[in-house]
């Protein structure tokens, strides 16, 4: 449990679990209860107490006390834990400047520091390999490559630069990396990285592992220059390639050293090049790993044929494709397979396309699909997924886990009004549905623009739905969410209303017959009767014959939402005007009604909540009409018999008590309510005696 001491340390272990081998996550469960080591635990107390242990330069940035000095692989450590931490800047980077740390392996991942601070710190350093993926703008690509050339002994030994996601100045030309003849890995996935750019990496001596993904590269015929030394090639997402299959091809087919190739895509493109290259015989014939997913009209025979020629084959990436589904990619020894056909090949896939949305999202939602029932808890998948968005979709995390719900809240609507993937549609629902309620009625009021485009789009959702007869698992948290997001809400409620949410629901009872279903519908519209303004929306022909037919309903949660219905709608006689016998009518059924249900405490399917009791107050004062008055104090008695703690003291805070002496006092009230206000607040003073007051009864 030691995990748990230290929220804010750096992972123990940045290797993957291997969720293929070890789903049960065996060895992650002994890593969280393991310790941390003593060489973290040490670094993270110098990184944290930097600004007391390194005296100030003249200049304002830091340097270490004078006879501290650390070995080599601590001051790499070191130097990483501070990037994952964000706490490399200009000034704590000086410490680096010396000779008391001596760096190999430099991470400056995402560190917003400058060129001149780059420069003095680690360019004196013997640095074999450095990592600046997403540094800030102040520190672009041409002062990176000039900052390590200004380095004799870097420029001949510097073996991996990893420049992902870098900036390039718009006026900058070429890219100089041939004074770095050392280099033997390089990636500038991301970059603003041209054609002429790659005829100049082409040319290193000892270049063979190159990551060229989602550059502006038009023509890949340089490649030809390193052709007898290129083992790694990966250009995922080429865009901007002018070049025809047979001309790709052609290169490839010469690249005869190549063990591994990523030609995968983003399916939107619907790139067929990866469907050609499985045709060709006299291809790649070293190749063991082939990353083609996104790739369209890829099947499982010709990706088996393919495989079957290359015996020494160890992994093929088949995500947001037609293939991986045979029988042949279990069964074959030593394969492993990023894909979605089942939980190995997905977890394969979370693991390797971390820094690709458009797989991560396809991944997701697989593994969304997969998890949705499952029982089985599996800690190596878990740990594969962790932090990212599928979280959300467990509602005890959105429950109970702290972070701004207002943020994701607007991040999931915007989400959901793009139209994504089904199974992506459902995650976001789902989220928005659990959101809805962890957001407080000012926060609702302050999403404007997103609470009417999700009540929009839900709205679309119901009635695509239920025009396709199909009540599944999506309509029903898209009715929740729906529900929810019209809590107190009278916006959201006004939206629904101005998109003809009344029609699309009364379309939704007249198809489905499901308790569920029918539960949520009334449950929306009990937030609509709330609105004085809003209510008169709902004495329609329509509405009311569907409400006092469901208040006859045999499942109980059905009776009560449409009894709630008919008691707001009743308490106002103006819009009743012309149908005053129709009034009467409800008023007399629903009294009779409530008369026949069992004790509030029983239970019901649907757990019903509410933020506050305000919109009893005006029903509980009604003494004119006992039904309406009865109705409000059966359901203040249903949910504080089953949440007394935050019920009761609901009742104080709001001032809610004093309605309920006055029931109990008063001469011509019902003896039914009296006896319910009566049952409130015996239960009150029994649990909350620390809240009575010596005003109330």
């Amino acid at each position: 449990m030691v995990h748990f001491l230290h929220p804010g340390l750096s992972p123990r272990n940045i290797v993957p679990p291997d969720a293929q081998k070890d789903a049960l996550g065996c060895c992650v469960v002994q890593e969280e209860a393991s310790p941390y080591s003593l060489v973290n635990i040490c670094l993270n107390f110098l990184i944290a107490n930097l600004e007391k242990l390194c005296p100030e330069r003249s200049d304002g940035t830091l340097c270490l006390p004078e006879h501290w000095s650390f070995p080599q692989e601590v001051a790499d450590r070191f130097l990483g834990v501070m990037t994952w931490q964000g706490k490399l800047t200009d000034r704590t980077a000086s410490i680096f400047q010396g000779n008391q740390m001596k760096l190999k392996l430099v991470n400056i991942q995402k560190a917003k520091i400058s060129t001149a601070a780059f420069t003095k710190a680690f360019c004196h350093h013997k640095v074999i390999e450095l990592d600046a993926t997403a540094v800030h703008t102040d520190l672009p690509i041409p002062d990176i490559i000039s900052g390590l050339c200004s380095n004799s002994w870097i420029q001949q030994n510097l073996r991996c630069l990893l420049l992902d996601s870098t900036s390039i100045p718009q006026d900058s030309r070429l890219l100089f990396f041939g004074q770095l003849t050392g280099l033997r890995v390089l990636s500038v996935f991301n970059v603003c990285f041209h054609s002429e750019d790659l005829a100049n990496v082409s040319q290193l001596p000892k270049l063979e592992s190159l990551d060229i993904s989602n550059t502006m590269v038009t023509n890949i015929s340089a490649l030809l220059a390193c052709k007898d030394r290129l083992k790694s090639l990966t250009m995922h997402y080429l865009k901007c390639l002018t070049m025809t299959k047979p001309q790709i091809l052609a290169v490839i087919r010469e690249l005869k050293c190549l063990l591994h190739l990523d030609i995968s895509d983003h399916r939107q493109l619907k790139s067929d090049l990866a469907f050609h290259l499985l045709q060709q015989k006299d291809i790649l014939p070293n190749v063991v790993s082939l990353d083609i997913s996104g790739g369209s009209c890829i099947t499982d025979g010709a990706v088996e044929l393919f495989i079957r020629q290359r015996p020494a084959m160890q992994f093929v990436g088949l995500l947001a494709t037609d293939a991986g589904y045979s029988d042949f990619f279990t069964a074959k020894q030593g394969l492993r397979v990023a894909g979605g056909a089942n939980m190995s090949q997905i977890s394969e896939a979370l693991s390797r396309y971390r820094n690709r949305s458009c797989f991560m999202k396809e991944a997701l939602y697989r593994l969304f699909t997969e998890t949705f029932s499952m029982q089985v808890t599996m800690p190596a998948i878990l740990k594969l997924q962790k932090n990212c968005l599928l979280s959300l979709t467990n509602s005890r995390i959105l429950v109970d886990v702290p972070f701004d719900r207002f943020d994701a809240a607007k991040f999931v609507m915007r989400w959901l009004c793009k139209h994504e993937n089904p199974k992506m549609q459902t995650m976001a629902v789902s989220i928005t549905s659990i959101l809805a309620l962890q957001l407080s009625s000012e926060q609702t009021a302050q999403l404007k623009e997103e609470l009417f485009m999700a009540v929009k789009e839900l709205l679309a959702i119901v009635k695509q739905k239920t025009t396709e007869n199909l009540d599944d698992v999506t309509l029903l948290f898209t009715l929740k969410a729906l529900w929810n997001l019209t809590d107190e809400s009278p916006a959201a409620c006004s939206h629904f209303i101005e998109n003809q949410g009344l029609a699309i629901f009364i379309q939704v009872l007249e198809t489905f017959s499901e308790s569920a279903i029918q539960s949520k519908v009334l449950g929306l519209w009990n937030n609509i009767a709330e609105v004085r303004e809003l209510s008169s929306k709902l004495v329609t022909e329509d509405v009311v014959k569907h409400i006092s037919s469901l208040l006859h309903s045999k499942e109980m949660e059905v009776s009560y939402f449409a009894a709630g219905i008919i008691a707001h709608l009743t308490s106002d006689t103006q819009p009743w005007m012309s149908h005053d016998l129709q009034r009467s009518a409800l008023l007399q059924d629903l009294y009779a009604t409530i008369q026949n249900w069992p004790s509030s405490s029983c239970k019901m399917t649907a757990l019903v909540t509410y933020r506050s009791f305000k919109a009893f107050f005006p029903l509980l004062g009604n003494f004119s009409q006992p039904a309406v008055q009865l109705w409000a104090l059966w359901a203040m008695y249903h949910v504080c018999s089953k949440n007394p703690s935050k019920y009761c003291r609901m009742l104080v805070e709001e001032e809610g008590l004093q309605f309920l002496c006055d029931i109990q006092e008063h001469s011509e009230a019902d003896a039914q309510a009296q006896k319910i206000a009566t049952s409130i607040l015996d239960d009150f003073r029994m649990h909350f005696m620390n809240y009575q007051r010596p005003s109330l009864c």
